[in-house]
């Protein structure tokens, strides 16, 4: 897992928040609302389509420049960004999950904005979720190998991760495929947003219908 503090200043945050605003919301699940651009994915029938999608918002590009000058996200390609407000008023939470295996690839980035705010992680019991059984047929991005906590699945207990305004967030390796995260309704105090970025599992990377996708994932509109 790597934080880093600071990741956007002031001036940026406000930026992006006035532009996010100027657009609208979809209402999501658990009092949420959401902007995504991205493919149109069934992660049941693991059916995977360009759909609508023709690249990300201009306002959000100089986030993914940014990027690249962090060392564990080299050679991240954004192939989704999701947009995702919490409003304490709306009692907006998330559930315990573990992103999809199947298409989403090993690091899970996500960007705090507004205010601060708490990743809570438990560890995952059930296998059969996820689309997990696809893991083992990828290589690892990171050189880091990930570190199998199989140990500990018999103890029930949780790690809190704090999420600064302004941090960035990287789950990858144990962390991205043996824990669940979710975010509390108690730790949404005020409006929290986050920018959550994905990118594609190995296989997708280089066959046509990735291409295809990745090629709109270069273009800022």
């Amino acid at each position: 897992m790597y934080v880093q503090s600071n990741f956007l200043t002031e001036q940026e945050e406000q930026t992006l928040i006035e532009n996010i605003d100027s657009v609208t919301w979809d209402h999501s699940q658990s009092g949420r609302r959401k902007q995504n651009y991205g493919p149109k994915c069934n992660f049941k029938r693991r059916k995977l389509q360009v759909g609508s999608f023709t690249g990300f918002p201009k306002f959000s590009q100089f986030v993914q420049e940014k990027f690249k000058k962090i060392e564990i996200l080299r050679n991240f390609q954004t192939i989704e960004q999701c947009s995702l407000e919490y409003d304490p008023q709306r009692g907006a939470s998330i559930d315990p999950h573990i992103d999809d295996c199947w298409v989403w690839g090993e690091r899970i980035v996500t960007v705090n904005l507004i205010a601060d705010s708490v990743l809570t992680m438990t560890y995952n019991k059930n296998v059969s979720k996820y689309n997990l059984d696809c893991v083992q047929t990828y290589p690892s991005v990171i050189d880091e190998k990930p570190y199998s906590l199989q140990k500990y699945m018999n103890l029930d207990y949780s790690v809190r991760i704090p999420m600064p305004r302004r941090s960035l967030l990287v789950l990858y390796g144990s962390p991205r495929y043996d824990w669940e995260h979710q975010v509390l309704r108690e730790d949404i105090n005020t409006r929290r947003v986050c920018l959550a970025y994905r990118e594609f599992t190995p296989p997708y990377l280089n066959n046509a219908l990735g291409k295809q996708i990745l090629e709109q994932a270069d273009k800022f509109n």
